[in-house]
């Protein structure tokens, strides 16, 4: 188990569980206390975020305070915002290029079997 972590709207996350495991999403608010909804600008769009169990996400400590705005000030924020948010934590998480912040890289034809 995960030490537990208050979670913030605009924090940063790996999914560590289910179809979408290692990647990024974005916390855009919190169902309870055991669940949060996620999205990333991309697959999972502001309007359907998925509702994700918080010990199936890992915290990266990166907070993306422009989504916290937004959030904050209109209750929504653009896809455009939540994709921007996503890249800049996978180029932070490269940058520090310890095994454990590495986003693992898309599977290409070759390793599907294709």
């Amino acid at each position: 188990m995960t030490e537990w972590k208050n979670w913030n709207p605009g924090d940063i996350a790996r999914s560590r569980r289910g179809k979408d495991e290692g990647q990024l999403c974005v916390v855009l608010a919190l169902d309870g206390e055991r669940f949060a909804l996620v999205a990333d600008g991309d697959k999972r769009r502001f309007d359907r975020p998925k509702r994700k169990n918080v010990l199936h996400l890992e915290p990266l400590g990166i907070h993306s305070e422009e989504v916290a705005n937004s959030l904050r000030e209109t209750g929504r924020v653009t896809n455009a915002k939540l994709r921007f948010a996503v890249s800049k934590a996978e180029m932070l998480a490269a940058e520090t290029g310890s095994p454990s912040d590495a986003i693992p890289p898309a599977r290409d034809a070759e390793e599907k079997g294709e």
